[in-house]
């Protein structure tokens, strides 16, 4: 009788977990085909050409791509080299302390955090006193949704490296900095590449952060200083206007950011494999 009741509640409990995945993959490859498909029809040579035009015209989205590729480019190199560092001083320095708990605990609340919240805080601590939107600010709201990814990533993939590499190398005399340059970062260099590329993914699409932050700009510019435009503020914009060359531009746009996610996603994944084959 009990065997038969297990056996029954394992079939329900099959049948529910199989229903709701098939739900999840039914609304992701719906998702996935709308997007491909309006997207590869709105496809054009001038999209990589031409700015975003004003209402009611036809253009590109250039100067778009230049400024997310931009400001993506300001936030990995203020995001990782100080998640890098905390991760590392996390993983040889605080062990299984109470401080290193605490920012641990901290740092996993800062993953799960709203990136709307992170706009906010960054609109309240550069752009009002700055007095206008920027670049920068834009930047800096991604680099501290990148940096939780960042520190995690690192602090686990360390402390992942065999003790007995650590011992060799400080039996040899060399000292705690030159171990954590020269033994522990290429053992942990896969998975650190892959927790970046993870970041870098998350990051490329977040639109509320950089409403509050970047804003747009429908000239191009390549001064960090001025509002710049980026592919998910234009997508947002577009998609709410009542112009069809806007909706066909949005897109495009979503269609670009889906294939720049896929990619830096699968590249991570076949990092992450090799490292662990």
């Amino acid at each position: 009788m009990r065997a038969r009741r297990r056996r029954i509640t394992n079939i329900a409990a099959l049948s529910l977990g199989t229903a709701a995945t098939a739900v999840g993959l039914l609304f992701l490859v719906w998702i996935l085909l709308t997007t491909l498909i309006n997207g590869f029809a709105a496809l054009s040579p001038r999209l990589l050409t031409e700015m975003t035009p004003p209402p009611g015209s036809e253009g590109g989205l250039l100067n778009a791509i230049f400024g997310s590729t931009l400001l993506i480019v300001i936030a990995v190199a203020m995001g990782a080299p100080i998640g890098i560092l905390a991760g590392t001083h996390l993983a040889e320095y605080g062990g299984k302390s109470a401080v290193a708990e605490t920012i641990r605990f901290v740092n996993d609340i800062l993953l799960s955090a709203p990136s709307i919240v992170m706009g906010l805080f960054v609109y309240e601590i550069v752009v009002r006193p700055a007095g206008h939107f920027s670049g920068w600010a834009g930047a800096i709201a991604l680099a501290f949704i990148l940096l939780p990814v960042v520190v995690r990533t690192t602090d686990e993939t360390i402390r992942l490296v065999p003790i007995t590499l650590r011992e060799a190398a400080l039996a040899l005399g060399a000292p705690q900095w030159r171990v954590i340059v020269q033994i522990l970062y290429p053992a942990a260099r896969t998975g650190m590449i892959t927790g970046l590329l993870l970041g870098v993914a998350r990051i490329s699409g977040e639109t509320a952060p950089l409403l509050f932050t970047a804003l747009n700009n429908q000239y191009w510019t390549a001064n960090p200083a001025q509002p710049m435009a980026n592919i998910p503020v234009v997508i947002f914009q577009f998609a709410l206007s009542p112009y069809d060359a806007w909706h066909h531009l949005a897109w495009a746009g979503a269609l670009l950011l889906t294939v720049f996610v896929l990619v830096v996603s699968v590249g991570a994944r076949f990092l992450l494999r090799a490292r662990i084959d």
